[in-house]
């Protein structure tokens, strides 16, 4: 039997058994996780869904969290004085094996779906609640702007207004922050943030430290 399930924006055709690797999910080694959006089941019969089949689902152990293998980005443009940058990129990923194939009953099997471990799928996590919220208490009093104590991070070379609110947000007020970011962080933020190269190629944290200095 098989199934044609839809995860990361992929499609996979999958069988008990089979180990792939996946767009990264959350979740850690030993976990057992279920895909509820599957496209075809096939066997003895074919069912095909539409867009999904109803109540069918398919059950993978997570074996690890990994990372692809590196790409490079080399951007250079043909004029006298032009600029040029290179960077690598490793994607995140989960290797997981096939263990159970759903037919029906997937809604009632107790097993945590299958989510993606995304920037995207985070900030969603965290605009669900904010909205309830707002609906729970419309009147509520604005947040702060900025913690007592904080740097003015705009004076960090292409940081405006909306970008020193994201990160605020994330629990960035200062300099001395930014200057101590390692290159996880780097990477981190860049993910988070929707801001990936920017930090290397303003050099924040070399700016961060010397305005940390005063």
């Amino acid at each position: 039997m098989f199934a044609v399930l839809k995860t990361g924006g992929k499609q996979y055709k999958v069988a008990a058994g089979d180990v792939l690797k996946l767009e990264k999910l959350q979740g850690e080694a030993g976990d057992t996780v279920q895909f509820n959006e599957i496209l075809m089941l096939g066997g003895d019969t074919v069912t095909v869904g539409a867009p999904i089949v109803a109540d069918a689902g398919v059950q993978a152990e997570i074996l690890e969290q990994a990372k692809g293998p590196k790409v490079i980005n080399y951007v250079k443009r043909r004029r006298k004085h032009s600029s040029q940058r290179k960077k690598g990129h490793r994607q995140q990923l989960t290797v997981v094996r096939i263990t159970d194939i759903l037919v029906s009953g997937a809604g009632k099997s107790g097993i945590a779906a299958a989510l993606g471990g995304t920037a995207a799928g985070a900030v969603a996590a965290v605009a669900a609640p904010k909205k309830a919220a707002k609906k729970a208490a419309p009147k509520a009093a604005a947040p702060v702007e900025a913690a007592a104590g904080a740097d003015d991070l705009k004076r960090l070379s292409g940081v405006g207004p909306a970008l020193e609110k994201k990160l605020n947000a994330a629990g960035v007020t200062t300099f001395v922050q930014v200057a101590g970011w390692t290159e996880a962080d780097v990477e981190e933020f860049g993910e988070k943030l929707s801001f990936k190269g920017r930090i290397e190629r303003e050099g924040w944290i070399e700016q961060a430290k010397e305005l940390a200095k005063g």
